[in-house]
């Protein structure tokens, strides 16, 4: 019975050491949770702006990228105001003014008119704490959605996963994305009023996404959370800083657009493109192709492809140049008094120039 009772009396101070370094371990992972948090968020700003008309917000978010007040964010229409105003985590209040810009990219450089305040904020350094992260890694996503910061209050914290890192077809709307890069896609409802320019991290802290604008995939009409990665943003921020960034010019921008499919690929042969924003009228359509046996004819304006709404000819070429083999095709036309929507399926192999 002694024995015995040395034994329970053993394996019970081992179970109960198990427990006690089982919840040390947790509170330790706790503190270094909130340790992260603190971290990111002294980095992350709100920012205030242009907007309050409709679904426009006028607030967003960014983050320091440098000791001299430096600010990324997403190019964006609160930027369109007189005075742009960046509130930092400790509630101190500057102007800024944008440095620079990269549209095609949704990117944004803010400089903080720091005056006589000590250039020496937190903030990421893209050297050292930023960096890529794989599909499955759990992140944590910081941005002032909703505007639930005005002053010293911190920013929102998400916990999430990085589901895919992969082109979207975004939605066009009054203010276009037209970044069409790789994004990572995130298992978290991100994506919300405000939140565009906030981040993605890692649990540990490293920078690897800045949170995109709110937008719905094209084939879906799902919201899509969101952002783009910092390895992409990471050298125009550099450039924007030193002064030595270039903006692409409408060209590079085209010849930057995937090309996988010509209007013609499904017999359509467009008016020529003359103009900046020439209407995408069909001039003609091949005699046996999809688009005759879909019942276009010459002379339809398109109202629509793939779902979005259509202001130029470089619209459908840019939309049909993005499809994938066996991918549809929806295009919305007006004939008369009546909208005739039509589709077609991309061939599995695109017709050589």
């Amino acid at each position: 019975m002694i024995y015995g009772k040395r034994t329970i009396d053993r394996w019970g101070c081992v179970a109960g050491a198990a427990v006690l370094c089982a919840a040390m371990v947790a509170r330790a992972s706790a503190t270094d949770r909130h340790s992260v948090i603190r971290h990111v968020q002294q980095r992350v700003v709100k920012i205030f702006g242009a907007g309050g008309l409709g679904s426009l917000a006028p607030y967003a978010s960014g983050f320091l990228v440098s000791p001299e007040g430096h600010v990324v964010t997403v190019w964006s229409h609160v930027l369109d105001a007189e005075t742009v105003t960046v509130v930092l985590d400790n509630g101190r209040r500057f102007s800024a003014s944008v440095l620079g810009a990269e549209p095609p990219l949704d990117l944004a450089v803010l400089k903080l008119d720091l005056g006589d305040y000590p250039p020496d904020l937190s903030h990421f350094d893209l050297e050292s704490e930023a960096g890529t992260a794989s599909v499955g890694t759990r992140i944590f996503a910081f941005s002032n959605m909703f505007q639930v910061a005005t002053g010293d209050e911190p920013v929102s914290v998400q916990r999430g996963v990085v589901a895919a890192f992969a082109r979207f077809p975004f939605r066009r709307g009054a203010y276009v994305t037209t970044y069409d890069g790789p994004v990572y896609v995130v298992d978290a409802v991100t994506n919300n009023s405000g939140a565009e320019g906030g981040v993605i991290t890692t649990l540990d802290g490293r920078l690897i996404g800045m949170i995109g604008k709110q937008r719905r995939h094209a084939d879906t009409s799902a919201w899509v959370n969101y952002a783009l990665p910092i390895s992409t943003l990471k050298q125009p921020i550099r450039e924007i800083i030193t002064g030595t960034f270039r903006p692409s010019t409408p060209q590079e921008r085209a010849e930057r657009t995937p090309k996988n499919y010509r209007p013609r690929d499904f017999g359509l042969v467009l008016v020529p493109d003359v103009v900046f924003r020439t209407p995408a009228f069909i001039d003609a359509v091949i005699p046996g192709s999809p688009a005759q046996k879909a019942g276009l004819r010459a002379d339809d304006p398109t109202v629509f492809d793939n779902d979005q709404l259509t202001q130029s000819i470089r619209d459908v070429e840019e939309s049909i140049g993005r499809l994938q083999p066996g991918e549809r095709l929806r295009i919305v036309v007006r004939r008369g008094d009546e909208l005739i929507a039509v589709e077609m399926t991309a061939p599995a192999k695109p017709a050589a120039p």
